[in-house]
């Protein structure tokens, strides 16, 4: 991903917390010589490795749990892509005379290489874990009843893995780049939205100029 210095965000607790923030992620592999996407809910333990690592499942009769088999070989990583708010910047809210539109946006990439789980245990440990997180806020959290055959003969159709991340690329692009006031501008715009994406972006926006130090000329 390209990054440009200004945008770039480094601190592996924001992007873990990120990620677990918007754990609705794109996988991205190699097949055939032609880019092949899915689009599937994580767990990240961020306890495990360096950055962490990413747990989920997939249909067993998506083919590509078997891309990660193949591209191992070859010695390829796997790209997951996390993606959060996004705002489009109008000009017009900049105090700045000479400018251009822009997008706003928040991003994470990780990468790594899955590794399929073939055992029956832990693979009901993996699902009870993704559904204990999705049901945490829930009034009557849902739990997997495993005693239920049918349950148990579900997981033959899926295939679970995990991906202990090896690299991890964030970048958020807030304006950074542009004076005190021009940061100012669009958090005003932003936060009048009625689109909650461009709320967000806004608050992130008020956040780094509260902690960091913007340009101010």
């Amino acid at each position: 991903m390209y990054i440009p210095k200004s945008f770039a965000e480094q601190n592996t607790q924001v992007l873990q917390t990120f990620m677990q923030q918007n754990a609705f992620a794109t996988v991205i592999t190699m097949a055939d010589n032609a880019p092949f996407a899915t689009h599937m809910p994580f767990v990240l333990d961020a306890t495990r490795g360096q950055n962490g690592v990413l747990i989920s499942h997939m249909a067993k009769a998506n083919p590509q749990w078997r891309h990660f088999v193949s591209t191992a070989t070859q010695d390829l990583e796997t790209l997951v892509i996390f993606q959060g708010p996004h705002a489009y910047i109008s000009p017009s809210w900049y105090a700045s005379e000479f400018s251009v539109p822009t997008w706003n946006y928040t991003a994470v990439h990780a990468y790594g290489r899955p590794i399929i789980v073939e055992d029956e245990e832990r693979l009901q440990a993996m699902l009870d874990e993704l559904v204990a997180v999705y049901e945490s806020g829930m009034p009557q959290p849902w739990s997997v009843p495993w005693r239920d055959d049918r349950y148990t003969n579900l997981t033959k159709a899926i295939v679970g893995f995990e991906m202990e991340i090896t690299r991890l690329e964030g970048k958020f692009k807030l304006n950074q780049n542009r004076p005190m006031a021009d940061q100012q501008g669009v958090v005003a715009q932003l936060q009048e939205s009625h689109h909650a994406d461009e709320r967000a972006i806004a608050q992130r926006m008020a956040h780094n100029l509260a902690t960091n130090h913007p340009i101010a000329h």
